[in-house]
């Protein structure tokens, strides 16, 4: 009896707070035509539909939805009932943007989603279930219409309007034969910002600014969007392409509004229609991949042909003077038998000094480590003698021992390649963890492709901008054979007492020449590498070995002249390192920081500065306490007491250009602050090369010296490549300095075998004009190769 009585007073209790049951209305409702009515918490209305669709023909169904009365206290409540998907909205539809601000929109309009049929025709009902909590009732329009054109056909372009709260969608089939399309999506409109996402055919489809995330791949866009698909990707053989209105501009690039927002504001938000275009093509086939790679192997295999047909010519020609001297030294022995006893004499003592000469250096080469001279004060005293000569000469600079100095230049090499491997290897860790989040996530934001031209192969989203990196490690592995050959040549003239290698031209060290190719090669790995997952946390993964090379080629120009004092490889990759430092804090903290451009600007001048007193007094600066005393003292006697002119023109001149060139761009970077810091940093390198470059060329032409025509060659035919390289450069097919709907708008189609775009180009030529440089730098001064070191002007 206590229980009964328990239960009855439940009963009654619920019983007064329940509401009043509600008066449900249905309709028999039809397609395209408009339903004017009102809803109230004591009524639901509920249209019923009926339609048929084919398996060989795909309709769309919208349902779209137009408040009449906003000043409803509760919101209407629509909720479609399909035969295996349930869609609901509420109207006014109510959108978040940033920092959970709210956006309401009246005017809703949403596409059902089509679950597939097995029957050749079948007729499938749905209903439409209005219903509201407001007493004071709601007006609304319901209008329920069929889309023709909801299937996309290939290479057929389709227009159409969306907006925050009427998104679209469309249907794709893969036909037979196609394994690969391109969606395309364009706007003559900027903004409003929109995302466009490929889905698998599936009920619920996500289509609004809060959830179009959710599954897929996406991007957002304000002008142009493509998206690559792969048939292997979709088992159903088709998906949909969805495009949303987003309900504010700032993750497109524009402006944020100020919040909250008045009436009138909020109107203007809501009124966010967008006129687009979709059309889906065909992408490449197999055979052009495998056209592709053929053609980027090709080009370069025939710089390995090149070479080893110059290499037949050259030996055929040593071959054939060989023959030439030979005939000429046997018509001579007659007239060599009647000379006389003391030139006899003289002959044999000439060859007893040479033995002697290579003995002496041979046993000096038995044990002697680079820490081995230069520690008497003497020897302190005679570098200032001689470094501080009016006119200076290589035999001057080239009195260390040769295998102090070779042991010495290795080091490069074996550094750069330590560098390489560690350098490296955390590198391909984490670009394929970039390219396995773009995957799983489906978000394309991430990466700064050029869309219209990234052919995916595997994991891999873009394979041709990895591809056309191949040049790099080819050419950079060819150089250092070429390198290895002449150092093989110029050790067996030093085995057979040559006394060409012994005593003239510039001194042959090619440590530094191999770590130049070993950084060539780097830089194509690690710009591969870039180009898995392109942006702006990894863009120094591109520049840091172009630092590495810049550094290098200045440092084999200054060691062509100046061997004994050329910096030691450990200072010389320290200060590579702390450039490489900075370009990390810059790209971080660079952004708008004037804190941090005017430290850098600070350093950027002291370190000129600092430089250009080692290379005038040719290191005989030391940089200690009484570094100020010595500086007064120079100004003093050389600026007040006597104003004479500097002692070292030709080095003066250099070093005052060099300084106005980096004085200009520390200004340059403090007032502009670009925000692409890593390439502000290289073209400071590239600047600094190029002017000692030219420097150098034009004292040498000074000097009397002569350029050869096989370095001649190199040097035009360099110059050309890197003039067509840097048009391509600057084409900026993408750009990470915006955002990723800012960039899209500047890709572009490939313009190369319909695989390769202007960025691959750049890539192809800036390879060879890398190696076409290096080229140079070898041959350059193969016209001294006679000339006695004590004749080589020092500049």
């Amino acid at each position: 009896s206590f229980v009964l009585l328990l239960l009855l007073f439940h009963y009654i209790g619920n019983s007064q707070i329940r509401p009043t049951p509600h008066n449900s209305k249905d309709k028999d409702a039809e397609f395209d035509v408009n339903y004017n009515d009102t809803v109230t918490s004591e009524n639901q209305t509920i249209y019923a539909f009926n339609h048929t669709i084919s398996r060989n023909k795909t309709e769309g169904v919208r349902v779209s939805v137009d408040l009449l009365s906003n000043k409803s206290e509760s919101p209407i409540l629509f909720v479609v009932r399909q035969k295996q998907a349930v869609l609901s909205f509420q109207v006014p539809l109510i959108l978040r943007g940033l920092y959970q601000r709210k956006y309401p929109y009246y005017d809703v309009g949403r596409t059902l989603c089509q679950p597939p049929t097995r029957a050749a025709s079948e007729t499938q009902y749905f209903f439409v279930d209005v219903s509201t909590l407001s007493s004071q009732g709601a007006n609304y329009q319901l209008r329920v219409s069929r889309v023709e054109s909801f299937t996309l056909q290939t290479n057929k372009k389709f227009s159409f309007t969306a907006s925050p709260s009427q998104p679209q969608y469309f249907k794709y089939v893969f036909q037979d034969g196609v394994d690969t399309v391109i969606v395309k999506v364009n706007s003559d409109m900027a903004f409003p910002c929109s995302v466009m996402s490929i889905q698998d055919i599936q009920c619920p489809v996500y289509d609004l600014d809060n959830n179009v995330a959710f599954i897929g791949m996406y991007q957002t866009m304000t002008k142009k969007g493509a998206i690559t698909v792969q048939r292997k990707d979709f088992p159903s053989n088709s998906f949909y392409v969805v495009v949303v209105v987003k309900t504010e501009d700032e993750a497109c690039g524009g402006p944020l509004r100020f919040y909250p927002l008045t009436p009138d504001e909020l109107i203007d938000a809501g009124n966010r229609s967008k006129a687009l275009d979709v059309m889906v093509s065909t992408a490449i086939n197999l055979e052009a991949y495998v056209m592709g790679m053929l053609f980027c192997l090709g080009i370069f295999f025939s710089f390995y042909l090149l070479t080893l047909l110059c290499v037949c010519l050259e030996r055929a020609r040593v071959i054939s003077s060989s023959a030439d001297n030979g005939s000429t030294m046997s018509s001579e022995a007659i007239t060599d038998s009647a000379t006389s006893t003391d030139n006899n004499y003289g002959y044999m003592g000439m060859k007893r000094s040479l033995e002697s000469v290579a003995r002496s250096r041979q046993e000096s080469l038995s044990s002697i480590e680079e820490d081995d001279y230069d520690t008497l004060d003497d020897i302190h005293s005679d570098k200032n003698i001689v470094r501080t000569k009016k006119f200076l000469y290589v035999a001057d600079l080239a009195r260390k021992d040769k295998r102090v100095l070779s042991k010495k230049y290795q080091i490069y090499f074996w550094n750069i390649a330590t560098i390489a491997v560690f350098y490296a290897l955390p590198v391909v860790q984490l670009v394929i963890t970039y390219q396995t989040v773009v995957n799983v996530t489906g978000n394309q934001d991430i990466c700064y492709y050029n869309f219209l031209c990234a052919h995916p192969l595997g994991a891999l989203s873009a394979f041709n901008n990895i591809l056309s990196n191949l040049g790099y490690v080819m050419l950079g592995l060819l150089f250092l054979l070429i390198v290895l050959k002449r150092d093989l040549a110029q050790n067996r003239a030093l085995e057979r007492h040559d006394v060409n290698a012994l005593e003239c031209g510039i001194p042959k060290h090619f440590g530094l020449f191999y770590a130049m190719g070993t950084a060539l090669m780097m830089e194509g790995l690690l710009s591969a590498c870039y180009h898995v997952c392109p942006n702006y946390t990894n863009f120094q993964f591109d520049t840091s070995f172009m630092y590495m090379i810049a550094g290098l080629c200045m440092l084999k120009l200054y060691q062509k002249r100046h061997p004994d004092i050329n910096a030691s490889a450990y200072t010389a990759y320290a200060c590579l390192a702390a450039v490489i430092f900075f370009s990390v804090l810059g790209v971080v903290f660079g952004r708008d920081n004037t804190a941090f451009w005017i430290v850098f600007s600070v350093i950027h001048i002291l370190a000129t500065l600092l430089l250009s007193t080692q290379l005038y007094y040719m290191g005989r600066w030391r940089l200690n306490a009484g570094i100020l005393r010595r500086i007064v003292y120079v100004i003093y006697t050389d600026c007040i007491r006597q104003c004479s002119g500097p002692m070292y023109i030709d080095r003066m001149v250099l070093l005052v250009m060099g300084n106005i060139v980096n004085w200009s761009l520390a200004a340059y970077g403090l007032i502009q602050k670009p925000n692409d810091f890593a390439s502000y940093l290289l073209a400071i390198a590239i600047c600094n090369l190029l002017l000692y470059f030219a420097f150098y060329i034009i004292m040498k032409l000074r000097s009397g010296e002569r350029i050869k025509c096989l370095a001649l060659v190199c040097i035009l035919f360099t110059a050309v490549v890197w003039g067509f390289a840097l048009y391509f450069f600057f084409q900026g097919l993408s750009t990470w300095q915006k955002t990723p709907a800012e960039s899209r708008e500047h890709n572009r189609e490939c313009i190369l075998l319909s695989f390769f775009d202007d960025h691959d180009i750049w890539h192809f030529l800036s390879s060879i004009a890398m190696f076409g440089s290096f080229l140079v730098l070898l041959t350059m001064d193969d016209d001294l190769d006679t000339v006695q070191r004590d004749k080589i002007y020092v500049f």
